[in-house]
């Protein structure tokens, strides 16, 4: 295939035992350094015992909860030295130390759109990943599909899902894509804080090479592309939004 693979934004989301969502405030994130205290809101913050979300104008997305805490950076566009939601993450959990971490996954998210090709999403899904059948036939309308898939890798499992979108553009019209969305998933085992904030650590800091295996995955096994021995996501510049 010749579309290109776009990669939209890197998620790492971080499971844990009787988190508080009401200590994520913007005073919180600049006080304890782990955010700049220079960094704007995009929004007004939300914040009640059950969610807190902190959006920054920068792209960061800082998501609360009481079981897990979600930060996501939109990194289309960016060089690799540029995108910091790892090291966000980083500093929450050392400003957090005593909060019991249980697992942790790094979400990269990408698309392929087509351009001038309304259907072309649908006979993606249809034709390339799926085998041809009386199945598909059902109904008054095409059959559309969500494909979810777990890979055994030698760290973790890898979990990806491959469906139809849309991108909304500027002038109201809308390109089909198909998205890619994946999860290398952790396990954090350590019994003692000091020992889960070294193991954290350590799989947070593996992000450049679970993002550079993805990529390499979707494009060669995907997308029929050769394989990239660099980190750096692709970059182009597109100011259409995604929505499912």
């Amino acid at each position: 295939m010749s579309q290109s693979l776009i990669t939209q934004e890197l998620g790492i989301i971080i499971a844990a035992k009787n988190h508080n969502p009401t200590l994520i405030i913007p005073d919180f994130l600049k006080y304890s350094g782990i955010v700049p205290a220079e960094w704007e809101l995009a929004r007004q913050p939300i914040s009640t015992p059950q969610v807190s979300q902190i959006a920054f104008t920068n792209g960061i997305l800082i998501v609360a909860e009481p079981t897990r805490v979600i930060f996501i950076e939109a990194i289309e566009g960016k060089a690799v030295a540029e995108i910091i939601v790892a090291d966000i993450a980083k500093k929450y959990v050392q400003a957090l130390p005593n909060v019991e971490y249980e697992a942790v996954g790094l979400n990269p998210r990408s698309y392929i759109s087509f351009d001038q090709q309304q259907d072309a999403a649908r006979q993606y899904m249809a034709e390339m990943l799926l085998s041809p059948g009386t199945w598909q036939e059902v109904g008054t309308a095409p059959v559309r599909a969500t494909l979810n898939l777990v890979y055994t890798m030698e760290r973790c499992p890898f979990y990806l899902t491959i469906n139809e979108a849309a991108l909304r553009n500027p002038d109201e019209t809308s390109t089909p894509i198909v998205l890619f969305n994946g999860s290398f998933s952790y396990e954090v085992k350590s019994e003692t804080a000091p020992k889960r904030l070294r193991t954290l650590h350590q799989i947070i800091d593996n992000w450049q090479a679970d993002l550079s295996s993805y990529q390499e995955i979707i494009k060669t096994k995907f997308l029929n592309q050769s394989p990239s021995n660099t980190y750096i996501p692709d970059i182009f510049t597109n100011n259409a939004s995604a929505v499912a």
